[in-house]
């Protein structure tokens, strides 16, 4: 695919052409998972931040700028994604070993109370309620990914989908669940 062929790739999938967006993220698909793999060591992180990168990077397509490769571009998107998430887990770990100091008598006193515990409860009622709003096809990825703990893998198997289709879809459903749930407060 030449420079041209791109640009005009890129001009489709701003207009939210589908198989614009699938060529894209098929070509720099290796290139970016392999960028993260070395910097994360981690196959299942490197995968879920090159589908957050490339989600990042098709949102702001209309910003890309055409002087430069779009290659580059991505590159450069999921290397920032991918210090935010490592910024982000860093804090939290300095959380958790405040939390670590705490008196086993302290951890005693923060036992959830029945009351917190129904609390609990009703929120996951909500989150159900909402994955039950979402179109089947988005509900069935949620359900086989993270309730029936299969890979990506067996889940291309399954639905006899390829792994780009497969990724995009699922990445599609946690946004649209984390907007549900957000609209909602809980």
């Amino acid at each position: 695919m030449g420079f041209q062929d791109e640009k005009e790739l890129i001009k489709k999938a701003i207009s939210k052409d589908q198989t614009a967006f699938n060529l894209l993220f098929d070509k720099y698909w290796n290139s970016v998972y392999s960028f993260l793999f070395l910097r994360t060591q981690s196959s299942n992180i490197a995968e879920e931040l090159a589908i957050e990168s490339f989600t990042k990077a098709f949102d702001r397509l209309d910003k890309f700028d055409h002087q430069h490769s779009f290659g580059s571009w991505v590159i450069t998107i999921a290397k920032n994604h991918q210090i935010d998430r490592y910024r982000k887990l860093k804090k939290q770990n300095e959380n958790h070993k405040e939390f670590d100091a705490i008196s086993q008598k302290e951890l005693l006193n923060k036992v959830p109370s029945p009351e917190e515990l129904m609390i609990s409860n009703q929120n996951l009622d909500k989150v159900l309620e909402h994955i039950k709003s979402m179109k089947k096809e988005f509900r069935n990825l949620i359900r086989m990914r993270y309730f029936e703990d299969l890979s990506l893998k067996e889940i291309e198997k399954i639905l006899g989908e390829p792994p780009t289709t497969i990724r995009v879809k699922l990445f599609r459903a946690k946004k649209m669940l984390a907007s549900l749930i957000e609209q909602n407060d809980i």
